[in-house]
């Protein structure tokens, strides 16, 4: 059964207002949890993830345009034929930005022991806010709560968001988060750990979705591009 006959097949049995940990129980096949282990039991938790939290995210502006559900649908390819039936789904979970809590701690649990695909869930949210041209404070504040939730602190939580704004505005030691005056060893042992973490092989061996992988490849060319710009301020080799 493919990922999304399997998303679709929970969301015929449950509402998206129900946690996910309950959810995946019915996509492995009817009541309870998902047993730990599953094939494809991470990959769908992390797509119901983003349904679930892209859409009310989207909602909290008050407004969902289109542009916002193109930005869902270029976080996730979705094949034409499923297109209708995975609009459904969304449009459940978009109804209103209440609720999203309990999907956040959810996944926050399931992931607990990777954060790396926390933030590149976080980073996917961000796409979608961002989408219209316009972030909303109440998006703004989402995004704040959902990375809370996630074990997210304020400098982690602004280093992911600088990927987000504009090269111009960027800052450098942000996006490797650290401070302006970490020494130069430092500097090179973040920006070494960011790249691993954010390895495109290593997104793959975590059995994230491919569009999921490219935003990651996207985000190492951020990282590679500040790391140098922090080389040429310091006049490193």
């Amino acid at each position: 059964m493919s990922i999304w006959s399997r998303i679709l097949k929970g969301a015929a049995d449950l509402s998206l207002n129900t946690p996910i940990g309950d959810l995946l129980g019915a996509l492995a096949g009817g009541g309870g949890r998902a047993e730990p282990g599953r094939e494809g039991t991470h990959q769908v938790a992390f797509t119901i993830a983003v349904i679930a939290l892209g859409a009310k995210m989207a909602k909290a502006d008050g407004v969902v345009t289109e542009d916002e559900v193109e930005a869902f649908k270029e976080v996730f390819h979705v094949p034409p034929e499923e297109m209708k039936n995975v609009g459904r789904v969304f449009n459940m979970a978009r109804k209103d930005a209440a609720g999203y809590e309990a999907y956040a701690r959810q996944v926050a649990r399931m992931f607990r022991d990777n954060p790396v695909v926390l933030e590149d869930l976080l980073h996917g949210l961000f796409h979608i806010a961002k989408a219209d041209g316009v972030v909303h404070p109440n998006e703004v504040a989402f995004l704040q709560e959902v990375g809370t939730i996630f074990g997210f602190d304020e400098f982690a939580f602004n280093r992911i968001r600088a990927h987000h704004l504009p090269p111009e505005a960027t800052d450098p030691y942000v996006l490797l988060g650290v401070p302006h005056d970490a020494a130069d060893g430092e500097v090179r042992t973040a920006y070494r750990a960011l790249v691993r973490e954010n390895h495109p092989d290593r997104l793959m061996a975590q059995g994230l979705p491919e569009e999921f992988v490219k935003l990651g490849t996207e985000k190492l060319a951020q990282i590679n591009d500040a790391y140098q710009r922090i080389r040429q301020q310091r006049g490193l080799t």
